[in-house]
C-alpha cells in the first residue's frame, strides 16, 4: 500500500536511536532548553525573527489569534476571513474567541484565496488567515497588496507548505505571523507540535505568555521586570501572577529534541518532495478529465500531499475506485468546502455559496507525496494519471 506517511520521522532508525539515548540521559523532559534550541533552529530556516513552539499545529492557530486580542490588534467581534477550503481549527478558534469567520471562495487551479475571489470581500473582514493549502498559494504578493490598501491585518496558516516559496520568499513570511503544524506525516514531525513565526517583537512576547498560563516565567528578564513593576509583583509572588488570558498548551523537550534532530533533513524532504510533484503535476495538467493546477508563479512547491479534482463527478468517481483499488492511500482535500462541514453550520448563520469549493469538495481528493515514495511508487502513481 502506498501511504500518506511512511514512518514517524525521516531517517527513522537513527532519529529513534537519538531520541532513546536523550531520554535516559536527560535531566528534565518537560518544555525547556531542547524547546528553545529548536526555536531558534527553526526561526533561522524560516527566515524570521521568532518562533513559539506549542504542542500542535492547531493550538498554533488557537494561540496567535489569542494573542492578538491580548494585544488589541483584534477584538472580540472582529471579522475574519478564512479560506473555503481549510482546516476545522483554523476556523474553530475564530468563533470560540468571539470572533466572526468570513469564508472567501478560491480559485481552482491553486485551490487557494486569489486576489479575485478575495477583493469584493476586503470590506467586509478587519483580518484575513490564509490557508496556503497542500503547498500551494495564489498570487500572494499582490493580496499582501490588496490587504495594506485595506488596512487588513495578513496571517498565514503554513502547516502544509513549509519550503513553498513565491517571489523568492517563503510561504509564512508574508503576513505579520504564520502557524505551522509538525504533526506526524507533516513535512517536518515531532509526533506532535507546532510553531508561530513572526518578526514582530510585541506579538512574540505576548505568545509566550498565551503559551504558558498567562505567567511571565519565559519572557526576557527586562520584560518581565516591567509588568512586575507595573503590576507591583515581587518575585515570590511573580511565580504565580497571570498577567493576561492563556492557555497551557507548551510542549515538551522531547519534541524539541526531535525537531531539532528533523531540521536537518528539512532542506532533503523540501527538494523529494518537490521532486514528486514535479514528476506528477505534467501528467494531472495533460490528464483531459482533471482539472489543471497553476503554479507558474512559484519558484518551489512542497506539497504536504498531491491534489487531483476531476472536471465532473463520473470522472472523479472513476479516478477514486482506481487509486483505491490499487491501495493507494487518499484523503478528501482537506475538511472541502469548510461551510458544509456540521460545526460551521451549528455556530454561523447565514448560508453563502461557494462553488469554487463546492466543486473541490465533491469532485476532488488527495494522495501521498513523501520524501520517503520510492521510484517504483511514483510510477504507480503516474500510472494512475495516464490517460
Amino acid at each position: 500500500m502506498i501511504t500518506l506517511a511512511k514512518s514517524s520521522f525521516y531517517s527513522e532508525d537513527a532519529t529513534k536511536r537519538k531520541l532513546a539515548r536523550f531520554i535516559m540521559s536527560a535531566k528534565k523532559l518537560s518544555m525547556g532548553s531542547e524547546t528553545s534550541r529548536f526555536e531558534r533552529y527553526f526561526a533561522e530556516a524560516q527566515g524570521c525573527r521568532h518562533a513559539v513552539f506549542v504542542n500542535s499545529g492547531s493550538s498554533a492557530n488557537l494561540a496567535l489569534l489569542q494573542a492578538l486580542l491580548n494585544i488589541g490588534r483584534l477584538r472580540s467581534g472582529s471579522r475574519i476571513g478564512v479560506s473555503a477550503v481549510t482546516w476545522a481549527t483554523n476556523v474553530m478558534p475564530i468563533i470560540e474567541l468571539g470572533m466572526t469567520p468570513v469564508v472567501i471562495d478560491c480559485a481552482l487551479d491553486t485551490l487557494n484565496v486569489s486576489p479575485e475571489t478575495l477583493t469584493p470581500l476586503l470590506k467586509d473582514i478587519d483580518c484575513l488567515f490564509l490557508t496556503n493549502a497542500l503547498g500551494f498559494a495564489d498570487d500572494l504578493p499582490r493580496i499582501v497588496s490588496l490587504c495594506k490598501r485595506a488596512g487588513v491585518l495578513l496571517l498565514e496558516d503554513n502547516c502544509e507548505s513549509i519550503g513553498s516559496r513565491i517571489s523568492e520568499t517563503l510561504l509564512g513570511n508574508f503576513g505579520l505571523a504564520s502557524t505551522f503544524s509538525f504533526f506526524v506525516g507533516h513535512h517536518l514531525s515531532t509526533i506532535e507540535g507546532g510553531v508561530i513565526a513572526t518578526d514582530d517583537g510585541e506579538l512574540y512576547r505576548a505568545l509566550v505568555m498565551v503559551r504558558a498560563h498567562g505567567w511571565d516565567r519565559e519572557l526576557p528578564k527586562r520584560e518581565q521586570r516591567r509588568l512586575r513593576n507595573m503590576f507591583g509583583v515581587d518575585d515570590f509572588f511573580s511565580r504565580f501572577t497571570f498577567y493576561d488570558l492563556a492557555y497551557n498548551i507548551r510542549p515538551t523537550d522531547v519534541q524539541g529534541f526531535l525537531g531539532a534532530e528533523q531540521l536537518r533533513y528539512l532542506p532533503i524532504i523540501i527538494e523529494k518532495r518537490e521532486r514528486n510533484f514535479l514528476k506528477l503535476f505534467p501528467l494531472i495538467n495533460a490528464h483531459p478529465d482533471l482539472m489543471p493546477l497553476r503554479v507558474g508563479h512559484m519558484q518551489t512547491v512542497s506539497n504536504f500531499a498531491i491534489p487531483v479534482v476531476a472536471k465532473r463527478k463520473k470522472e472523479y468517481e472513476q479516478l477514486k475506485k482506481r487509486f483505491m483499488k490499487s491501495r493507494v492511500e487518499i484523503r478528501p482535500i482537506i475538511a472541502g468546502n469548510i461551510s458544509k462541514q456540521p460545526f460551521f453550520k451549528k455556530y454561523v448563520h447565514g448560508r453563502k455559496e461557494y462553488p469554487n469549493a463546492e466543486h473541490i469538495h465533491k469532485n476532488g481528493f488527495y494522495f501521498p507525496n513523501n520524501a520517503e515514495l520510492t521510484d517504483a511508487e511514483l510510477g504507480t502513481l503516474a500510472s494512475l494519471l495516464k490517460v
